[in-house]
């Protein structure tokens, strides 16, 4: 475990290890443990430090390759950040003393249909990389997701792809993606809390989805929709 080029992103980002922590929902120590290379990093952990450092999965592996959850590799692991916008500067594939531009893209974070309440079940990783909206220049762990169902028609179709800050409180009658503890993800309106119970509000057909705190892993506010996908 390369601790020294974690600690350093983090800094680059204006992050610490307690919003790291905060962000994969796990225990400042746990996290702490993780990044001295005691405590295995999983799979799914690295993709989510990756997506909240900015940098590519394959970045994430590179330096904590020996203790994550994945085959070994077969070719040199691939350094640098994800693809960048036209008229995005710099060469080569060292991480840039300020990683964070106006014009970096965002991951898509993909999704494939499945379960009851027109659940998704998030794949292995980003598919992909969009343009960065105005509205999430400047956002550490932006990131973009594919509409997969009917479940919010009229006011989203299948294959729109839409924006997500993942620090900005939920707001009554805005939408968000809500990822529950078993991996499911669920894009409907927030409404609002009732004590340890979310309640949510999804168009198509019309109901009430209420969710139990303990079932709940992230609430994120959607901020924008890309109709063309």
């Amino acid at each position: 475990m390369d601790a020294m080029w974690f600690q350093q992103s983090l800094e680059r980002a204006g992050l610490s290890q307690a919003d790291l922590a905060r962000h994969l929902r796990l225990a400042p120590s746990a996290v702490s443990r993780m990044l001295k290379g005691e405590r295995q990093m999983k799979l799914l952990e690295a993709q989510q430090v990756a997506a909240f450092l900015g940098v590519t999965q394959d970045d994430v592996l590179a330096h904590a390759v020996e203790h994550v959850e994945a085959p070994p590799r077969t070719e040199p692991a691939r350094r640098g950040r994800p693809p960048r916008a036209m008229g995005g500067g710099g060469s080569g594939g060292a991480v840039p003393a300020n990683p964070m531009r106006s014009n970096e893209p965002i991951p898509i974070r993909s999704a494939g249909r499945g379960g009851g309440e027109q659940q998704m079940f998030l794949a292995d990783g980003p598919i992909g990389y969009t343009a960065r909206p105005a509205n999430l220049n400047g956002v550490r762990g932006a990131y973009a997701i594919y509409m997969v169902g009917d479940s919010m028609e009229p006011r989203y179709e299948q294959g729109w792809l839409l924006h997500v800050n993942p620090f900005k409180p939920a707001v009554r009658g805005r939408d968000v993606v809500v990822y529950k503890t078993d991996q499911a993800v669920l894009i409907k309106q927030f409404v609002r809390w009732e004590g340890d119970t979310l309640v949510l509000h999804q168009l198509n057909p019309d109901q009430e989805i209420r969710l139990a705190r303990g079932d709940i892993a992230e609430c994120h506010l959607v901020v924008g929709v890309d109709q063309e996908g």
